[in-house]
């Protein structure tokens, strides 16, 4: 069992294309290991095992009739409780929609399902998607599979645990301020926040509008760097019910072409946020890798997005609160978690027009300002966090002799939400008890699957170290 869990989606996706495992071994594999380890960690929270069963043995026949190619035939898995998913429930974590099952998929499940894949639960959430931790008043708590004293991260956080765990064989979730990034890197897993829209947002619970339609991503947490980037082929493309989507899907690189030509820039300190030593130590040592592997690799001192964390958190912080307490029935309360990482209602109050318009400009300065920057160096490697999993809870870290508070020790993904650019995290190095740190891959807009591969030239260079 324990072999089988420990595999990508698309190494088993060739196993059972091959016939050396069928859906059914497989799809049972990661229930036993859910039975196993899912009370504990309580990452998925609609696991329909019956479901399940009975789809892996329909693909097993379907196998056995015409032996069918599509690369995640069989493959089991989870997908956020904030992504619609047909007959599994989709509360966001809310006692307000308590109950909510979704009527229909999402465009990306539907696509996932297109090419095989067996959706096996949907998967723990904070309420709202508003922390980088997982709690609500519906389920409790998730914890790491790593050590249950801590967080797996949020707000998919649940995606990370049950991919960690072995429960499922890869996840999809939604990131709008490292909400991918940020639990992959917790869980020594891959996470990719596409370019805003190159995966369809439709769907997803709240709906993409307003500030979001930048900031708000949905992408795949998978154990593979290769799993990273078959998620991406099978679920970019166009999609009408997504504002931002394009009119064509991002560019595939040919198959063997990389980029040796491509320029890497890397940085370990940025925002007045210093990271851990042993983070710096990371991004050296990725950027190192590329270095022999033949890329053009030079430290770069990004210029002039000085005000980027303060434009991310008047959008995210004090906008999404406004849109959030508007949506929600006279004094309801959020759970506690969401008002950690939302401005506080005296920083609402103060906050007016001018100031939003202001930001709003701001913003697309500074878009211009990376993308101009980035025309030398097509990629940047930097932390993906400040620090590495932490205790439930825990909101200060000391950082080489200086506080990191909370939200801001995430200040390195926050940033790239805001400018709109695909971002990926590749586990690379560990800290000094032993928790995953990951390196996070920048690439610019519609660069997606650049940044893919990357994220596998990484994964070959650490893997064979």
């Amino acid at each position: 069992m324990e072999e089988i869990t420990g595999l990508g989606a698309a190494e088993l996706g060739r196993h059972i294309y091959h016939g050396e495992l069928t859906s059914t071994e497989v799809v049972e594999a990661h229930l036993a290991r859910a039975g196993q380890l899912n009370p504990g960690i309580n990452a998925i929270t609609d696991l329909q095992a019956d479901r399940a069963l009975r789809l892996a043995a329909e693909a097993d026949k379907e196998w056995l009739r015409k032996r069918p190619s599509a690369p995640l035939h069989g493959v089991p898995l989870t997908i956020k409780s904030s992504i619609a998913a047909k007959g599994f429930r989709y509360e966001c974590g809310s006692p307000l929609r308590r109950g909510e099952v979704a009527a229909s998929d999402a465009t990306l499940v539907a696509r996932l399902k297109a090419v095989g894949a067996i959706v096996i639960g949907s998967t723990n959430v904070p309420e709202f998607l508003m922390a980088y931790e997982t709690d609500n008043a519906v389920y409790g708590r998730t914890n790491s599979p790593l050590d249950a004293e801590l967080t797996p991260g949020g707000s998919s956080g649940g995606c990370s645990a049950a991919v960690a765990a072995g429960c499922s064989a890869g996840s999809f979730g939604s990131d709008g301020g490292g909400s991918v990034r940020v639990p992959a890197h917790f869980c020594g897993l891959y996470g990719l926040k596409p370019t805003p829209g190159a995966i369809p947002r439709t769907g997803h619970w709240p709906g993409v509008a307003g500030p979001a339609t930048v900031l708000a991503g949905v992408g795949p947490i998978t154990r593979t760097a290769e799993d990273l980037n078959l998620f991406l082929s099978v679920t970019a493309g166009s999609d009408p019910g997504d504002i931002s989507s394009p009119p064509s899907r991002p560019r595939e690189l040919p198959e063997g072409e990389l980029a040796r030509e491509v320029k890497v820039g890397w940085f370990d300190h940025a925002w007045n946020t210093p990271a851990t030593t042993e983070t710096c130590t990371a991004v050296h040592d990725a950027a190192l890798a590329l270095r022999e592997r033949g890329f053009d690799v030079e430290r770069t001192a990004l210029r002039g997005l000085e005000s980027a964390p303060k434009v991310w958190w008047q959008q995210f912080g004090i906008c999404l609160r406004t849109l959030i307490e508007s949506s929600v029935p006279g004094g309801y309360r959020l759970h506690p978690l969401a008002y950690d990482a939302m401005a506080s209602r005296d920083e609402e109050s103060a906050t007016g027009y001018r100031d939003l318009l202001t930001g709003w400009v701001q913003q697309d300065h500074l878009r211009l300002k990376l993308q101009d920057q980035m025309r030398d160096r097509q990629v940047l490697l930097c932390p993906v966090a400040a620090v590495p999993a932490f205790r439930h809870g825990e909101r200060s870290w000391s950082v080489q002799g200086e506080e990191v508070g909370y939200p801001g020790a995430f200040v390195y993904s926050q940033v790239f939400n805001l400018l709109g650019v695909p971002a990926a995290s590749v586990p690379v190095g560990s800290s000094a008890t032993g928790l995953p740190i990951g390196v996070q891959v920048v690439g610019r807009p519609w660069d997606d699957f650049l940044v893919t591969a990357v994220a596998q030239e990484l994964e070959s260079a650490f893997s064979n170290a």
